[in-house]
C-alpha cells in the first residue's frame, strides 16, 4: 500500500482513480461531500435501492468511480468505529476483487460525522497493509 496525504481538491483527481466516501444506510445524502458524489456520479441509483431496502452497515457499494462506505442507519446519526472499519474492510475487499488500485478519498467519517482522522487514518492503513493500492487522502 501506498498511502499519502495532500492538499488537492478531491474531484480534480485523474480518472484513473475511485473515490471513495461515507454514506448512511438510507442513502439520503444531502449533507457535507456526499452531496457533490450524488450530484457529480449520478447515486441515486443507491438512493433508489435504499428506498427498496435499506443498504447494509458496515459494507461498500461500488457505484461507476466511486466507493460507498455505509457507516451508519439514518443520516443524521453518527458511525462507530466498528461500522466504519468493517466498510473499510469491505472497502478494501472490493478493490482487491475488482483490481482498483488508485484510491482517492477525503478524510473519510472525519467531517460530520465526527470521527478522528489519526484513528481513521490508521484503520484504513491496517486494513490495505497488505494490498497493492494506492491510497490519496485530498485536503483542501
Amino acid at each position: 500500500m501506498d498511502f499519502r496525504e495532500i492538499q488537492q481538491d478531491l474531484f480534480a483527481m485523474d480518472d484513473h482513480y475511485t473515490l471513495a466516501h461515507c454514506i448512511s444506510a438510507d442513502a439520503r445524502m444531502g449533507a457535507g461531500i456526499a452531496v457533490q458524489f450524488r450530484q457529480r456520479f449520478g447515486l441515486e441509483i443507491l438512493q433508489e435501492q435504499a428506498q427498496q431496502e435499506p443498504l447494509e452497515i458496515g459494507q461498500c457499494y461500488s457505484v461507476g468511480r466511486t466507493l460507498n462506505l455505509v457507516t451508519k442507519a439514518k443520516f443524521s446519526n453518527k458511525p462507530t468505529y466498528q461500522s466504519f472499519t468493517r466498510a473499510v474492510e469491505s472497502m478494501r475487499d472490493i478493490c482487491v476483487r475488482d483490481g482498483l488500485n488508485k484510491l482517492a478519498m477525503p478524510q473519510i467519517g472525519c467531517g460530520l460525522d465526527r470521527l478522528k482522522w489519526d484513528k481513521v487514518r490508521g484503520i484504513i492503513q491496517d486494513a490495505f497493509a497488505e494490498t497493492d493500492v494506492e491510497i490519496v487522502v485530498c485536503t483542501l
